[in-house]
């Protein structure tokens, strides 16, 4: 298979690279991870039914309806039970509202874990199905997988809620509330996943963009890939993660970039960046790509269902791949 070489791209005034270096790697058909990867069946039709669950029943899911964001969490709750996930609740408050995250824990109580989340909310004026039904659609199709095939060690599955603006990089964002909670309490993370946004594909020309000119001459000018993306200096694990979503057969690209290059710290995996944890998401690309990102025209039907099931059984790899003991890895 074709491998690309990294591309290593100076500070580019204007166009929001600050700093002096930022390492930026992409490969459209990664190597195979040396560990055989065994992905569970992932069914599209059920990826739909929770999208369209998610972006119709429980609309609006913002942060002025906390009795919607409570049913929704309610309905994640379920669904992770279901699946035979050890289910409990990080509850807060913040403007007079009642708000919480749903945790559910799969394997052995270890020492370390792995956390994969997703945010349930959704922006405010917007069905929310790419962003983010979408990659909690695809968290619940992982607990399924994890419910039937137990991991070697500890992997919490959280849906996150009050990602979206005015919450945003604030305190009272869900996964701050839980990566802050982990740091805490003295807990390990060998990595964190971010799912955001997995479900808009398309092969039509021109329709990928990025928040830097260069980039377009390295990543494909279409949006049929899914992306991994993290900071400079956690290269390795972004490789890792790509390597694995590769193995599902979907065209993989992946950045490792300064987080101060636009769209690098978009998501939940941030959160975990600022209390010194190992992180990074696994995307559409969102804004970058999707023109229905945070309009009412986000909505279940504009998805590939196909693809995101790829994008799931990728992440189901990255999981074996990042859980293994440290000989197998």
């Amino acid at each position: 298979m074709s491998r690309r070489r990294p591309l290593v791209l100076g500070a580019v005034v204007g166009l929001g690279v600050l700093g002096a270096v930022a390492a930026l790697r992409g490969r459209s058909s990664p190597e195979p991870v040396a560990r055989v990867c065994t992905t569970g069946q992932v069914d599209p039709e059920r990826l739909k039914t929770h999208v369209r669950t998610l972006s119709e029943t429980f609309q609006p899911r913002d942060h002025q309806h906390p009795d919607n964001l409570e049913r929704t969490a309610g309905y994640v709750a379920d669904a992770l039970t279901r699946a035979g996930g050890r289910v409990s609740s990080e509850p807060y408050s913040t403007g007079g509202a009642s708000y919480r995250n749903v945790i559910a824990t799969f394997g052995p109580d270890s020492q370390e874990r792995l956390v994969i989340g997703a945010h349930y909310d959704a922006a405010q004026g917007a069905p929310g199905a790419d962003d983010n039904a979408s990659g909690v659609a695809g968290l619940l199709e992982l607990a399924a997988w994890l419910g039937e095939h137990p991991p070697p060690m500890r992997v919490d599955l959280v849906g996150y809620t009050l990602e979206e603006p005015p919450h945003f990089r604030r305190s009272t964002m869900g996964s701050k509330v839980h990566a802050k909670g982990l740091r805490e309490r003295g807990v390990k993370v060998r990595a964190m996943l971010s799912i955001e946004s997995i479900g808009y594909f398309t092969d039509a020309p021109d329709s990928q963009r990025y928040p830097v000119a260069a980039l377009r001459l390295r990543y494909p000018s279409e949006g049929h890939f899914i992306a991994v993306v993290g900071r400079t200096d956690q290269g390795e694990l972004v490789e890792r993660v790509h390597q694995a979503l590769g193995v599902s057969g979907l065209s993989a690209e992946s950045l490792a970039a300064p987080r101060n290059l636009q769209g690098v710290d978009f998501s939940d995996h941030a959160s975990y960046w600022d209390e010194g944890y190992p992180a990074v998401m696994v995307t559409d690309t969102a804004l970058f790509r999707n023109p229905h990102y945070h309009t009412p025209q986000d909505t279940w039907d504009t998805l590939d269902y196909e693809r995101m099931a790829r994008v799931v059984q990728g992440v189901q790899c990255a999981i074996q791949a990042l859980a293994a003991p440290p000989a197998a890895r």
